[in-house]
């Protein structure tokens, strides 16, 4: 597992210090998650251009719901 260090101003101190209050969570928890979210962020837009590119292409397809549900 790696370790590493961070420095930080005042200013993120303050947020950082606001943040596991709020969450609860200790600060090493809260930076895993973070991380976590952002690298999901990522996924989620790559995702998103790939639709978008389909759509243009007039490749995108459409499901309703009772088309999903049905068995």
């Amino acid at each position: 597992m790696g370790v590493i260090s961070i420095r930080l101003n005042k200013e993120q101190e303050r947020i950082l210090k606001k943040l596991t209050e709020h969450f609860q969570q200790d600060r090493s928890a809260l930076i895993k998650r973070s991380l976590q979210e952002m690298y999901e962020n990522i996924l989620d837009l790559d995702e998103i251009k790939r639709f978008e590119t389909k759509e243009r292409r007039g490749k995108a397809a459409f499901h309703t719901a009772e088309d999903l549900l049905k068995t």
